[in-house]
């Protein structure tokens, strides 16, 4: 079994995890599946609507994705693109690589830092690796922790700047206020392609979001502190 389907049984195996689940599938279930048409609805419109172009940028999260063997499919190269570029336009105080990956291979992080470098970005430039998560969950939390031991001028903003995928942009939104950022959206691409792929994943991340937030509203409504620790 691969490392990162462990990661992802470890996670649907979890009793919490399951709990906000069934909460969610419930939602919905009662709702006659308006609860979930919700969430690809948010989704969509946050993945449709979302600027290229961050109104701050001074701090850029720039989110990995599974990348087998160092291959970098369309996504993640887009991801990999738009960060170059604002590199280029007006580098950033801070840029952020996320991901990690199986022991002994070239992590996430890695992975964009090389597609960085190739796209003519200094080996010098002062990039920051955060290699040591396997979901956007865990990006933004070690992220958050690096951020906080770092030093920042006060002429720059604590703002962060989300960097991902549209489709990818909602999920990353609802983790970043969950964990307390300020934060704002930057998509990879120009526009959001129409294509039964992107609806396939948006239709994916509606899922996830509404259990997700689902889940997190049940456990404040229970005074649940344990599954509440796990997103916040």
């Amino acid at each position: 079994m691969s490392s990162r389907i462990a990661h992802r049984f470890s996670l649907f195996s979890d009793p919490d995890v399951l709990h906000a689940m069934a909460v969610s599938a419930a939602a919905c279930v009662f709702s006659a599946g308006l609860v979930y048409v919700a969430y690809f609805v948010l989704v969509l419109r946050v993945a449709r609507n979302a600027p290229c172009v961050p109104e701050h940028g001074q701090c850029v999260l720039l989110f990995g994705k599974h990348a087998p063997r160092g291959r970098v499919d369309r996504d993640f190269d887009a991801r990999v693109e738009r960060a170059a570029w604002l590199w280029r336009e007006c580098a950033p105080h801070t840029l952020v690589l996320l991901g990690g990956g199986p022991p002994g291979v070239a992590s996430e992080a890695e992975v964009a830092r090389a597609a960085l470098w190739a796209r003519g970005i200094a080996v010098d430039a002062p990039l920051q690796l955060e290699a040591g998560s396997r979901d956007t969950l865990q990006n933004l939390r070690n992220a958050r922790q690096m951020l906080a031991q770092a030093a920042v001028p006060q002429n720059v903003s604590r703002r962060v700047t989300l960097l991902s995928s549209r489709y990818h942009l909602a999920r990353c939104a609802l983790f970043a206020r969950q964990l307390g950022f300020d934060w704002e959206l930057c998509a990879a691409e120009t526009r959001l392609r129409w294509s039964p792929g992107t609806l396939w994943r948006i239709a994916g991340e509606a899922a996830y979001v509404c259990c997700t937030d689902l889940g997190t509203r049940w456990a404040r409504l229970i005074g649940s502190r344990r599954m509440l620790a796990r997103v916040t």
